[in-house]
């Protein structure tokens, strides 16, 4: 073989690398896509309670008034702080496709979503989240 032949099937053979190359990335990509979402789904299925939030936020308060309400009911929740794992922003958009939210604090009891601090304050008042808890 020529080495003018060689010179052309090397040259050939670029594009070919480039696609593997990327395509390679593609797969990385949507692998770490779905390892997010297992995370997400298997936190809420697997645990009683599972709060999404952050150590800080803007309203820092509203985090730990959702953490206070588990306390003061002598439950554990699981709790994900978002701004501690690389994963963060990438779980906060899981949770928007999820439940069409990424405010934090997000919560889930027995696998339901409960909502925000706000809606978790409601489901208090009303009985709900007793209910919830009580259902396990």
């Amino acid at each position: 073989m020529g080495s003018q032949h060689r010179r052309r099937l090397a040259i050939a053979a670029v594009p070919v690398l480039l696609l593997l190359v990327v395509v390679s990335e593609l797969s990385d990509s949507a692998g770490a896509a779905n390892s997010v979402s297992a995370f997400v789904q298997n936190a809420i299925l697997s645990n009683k309670i599972v709060i999404f939030s952050k150590s800080y936020c803007p309203f820092f308060l509203v985090c730990l008034r959702s953490k206070r309400i588990f306390s003061e009911l002598k439950e554990q929740p699981f709790v994900v702080e978002l701004d501690q794992r690389e994963d963060g922003d990438q779980i906060q958009y899981e949770l928007l496709e999820f439940v069409g939210r990424r405010t934090v604090p997000q919560v889930f009891v027995n696998g339901k979503h409960i909502g925000g601090s706000d809606d978790l304050g409601a489901a208090v008042e009303n009985g709900q989240l007793q209910k919830l808890l009580a259902a396990s």
